[in-house]
């Protein structure tokens, strides 16, 4: 009897504490899972930035390229998957033209998530690539990580092999300073495929693009 009530104490302790070890393990997957936030989407410590949805943005997108919803939709669903959510855009038309080496410039008004107010900005710069012509077309430019607008005045090199199309919609990645800028063009504007350099912005138009 008194071994039987011990292997009994004995095999009751292991079952409490395998139990007890499998609970353990389990609250640790369910907390590493939710440590790792979805990707593309605001990490926790941006949570309380203030910024816009894909809803929000495609009819906005749609109007300004006289486009349809679906197509809009397209392009800003591959910038949301890469980028997330912006906190501002710029609206605005531009005209480049090239012979291997291009110019480009153009101007428009930036808009941030929560600001009524909307400040006008002026971008220029060089490129090189295999193309040639010139053309006029509007750029609806997404912008990520501005906690300060006077850090948007800089130079931003494009991405290497950001460039893509879709919906007969070209986009683009710059970067500079932890900024990214998304430039979303209509048209032959498409070029921006083909060439490689940077944009400068200010608050002035500058003719001298270097």
């Amino acid at each position: 009897m008194i071994r039987r009530s011990i292997l009994s104490m004995i095999t009751t302790t292991a079952l409490t504490l395998a139990l007890g070890a499998c609970a353990s393990t389990g609250g640790a997957q369910t907390a590493s899972r939710s440590d790792n936030p979805d990707y593309g989407q605001p990490s926790e410590y941006q949570s309380n930035i203030d910024t816009y949805s894909r809803e929000e943005l495609v009819e906005v997108t749609a109007d300004f390229f006289g486009v349809t919803a679906e197509a809009a939709a397209s392009a800003l669903e591959r910038v949301f998957s890469d980028l997330g959510r912006p906190v501002g855009y710029i609206a605005g038309e531009e005209v480049s033209g090239a012979a291997g080496i291009g110019l480009r410039y153009g101007e428009g008004y930036l808009s941030l998530k929560g600001s009524a107010d909307q400040q006008k900005v002026y971008w220029q710069g060089p490129s090189i690539g295999f193309d040639a012509g010139g053309n006029a077309s509007r750029v609806f430019t997404l912008v990520y990580r501005l906690n300060d607008t006077d850090r948007l005045y800089q130079r931003f090199p494009g991405v290497e092999g950001s460039a893509y199309f879709v919906a007969g919609l070209g986009v683009n990645y710059q970067r500079a300073d932890g900024i990214t800028l998304a430039p979303i063009r209509s048209g032959v504007g498409l070029r921006a495929g083909a060439n490689v350099g940077y944009l400068a912005y200010s608050r002035q138009r500058n003719w001298i693009p270097f």
